[in-house]
């Protein structure tokens, strides 16, 4: 499974998790999220990270514009559409994106059966909650293009193993306080979503 770590805030943890071999790095621009980063903070962070890691600038409610502009300036190499959004939004991207489900019953997970899409358990919230998603859900379902989310952790990832989905996405399992990442909890759950 391909590993994402959500809500860096800092090179020290940015450069933690890709040395630990996170796939992708997440980037919160939602002001609401206590993992936010301001722009010049993201630009600062992903302008001096090595190559060939996935630079995922996640979006709430926010416009076409306005997701496009923010991910040409920082360096983002894909838009996370963490809202229910027209088609006319996606229509109107010109970076590559992925669409988030936050699935509140078992037919949401079917959403965009045909592309690649993060699932994430339902909370008022947006993302971060640390809520886990029904399992039994996805029993009889083909999750090789699906990247799962909410309530993972180092101590649980064994368990999606027979899912066989495409990737993981982990924030506040991997962390020692909000936007503040834990280096043997990413380490760990790293090597288990791998291994």
């Amino acid at each position: 499974m391909r590993t994402k770590i959500c809500g860096i805030t800092s090179y020290k943890d940015a450069m933690m998790a890709i040395d630990a071999g996170a796939d992708a790095l997440g980037f919160v621009f939602y002001e609401k999220s206590p993992r936010f980063v301001t722009l010049t903070q993201a630009e600062d962070i992903i302008k001096k990270l090595p190559p060939f890691v996935e630079k995922v600038a996640l979006f709430v409610n926010a416009d076409a514009e306005t997701i496009n502009e923010t991910c040409y300036r920082v360096g983002a190499t894909l838009a996370q559409i963490h809202f229910e959004a027209k088609p006319s939004l996606y229509d109107a991207l010109t970076i590559p994106h992925i669409k988030v489900i936050r699935a509140q019953a078992k037919e949401d997970i079917e959403k965009y059966a045909d592309e690649y899409r993060l699932v994430d358990a339902y909370c008022e919230a947006y993302g971060g909650a640390g809520k886990r998603i029904n399992l039994e859900w996805f029993d009889g379902v083909d999750c090789s293009k699906i990247i799962l989310a909410g309530g993972l952790s180092p101590k649980n990832i064994a368990a999606l193993k027979p899912y066989s989905f495409y990737g993981v996405d982990v924030s506040s399992g991997v962390e020692k306080e909000h936007g503040i990442k834990d280096a043997q909890k990413v380490k760990d759950f790293i090597v288990n979503a791998h291994s």
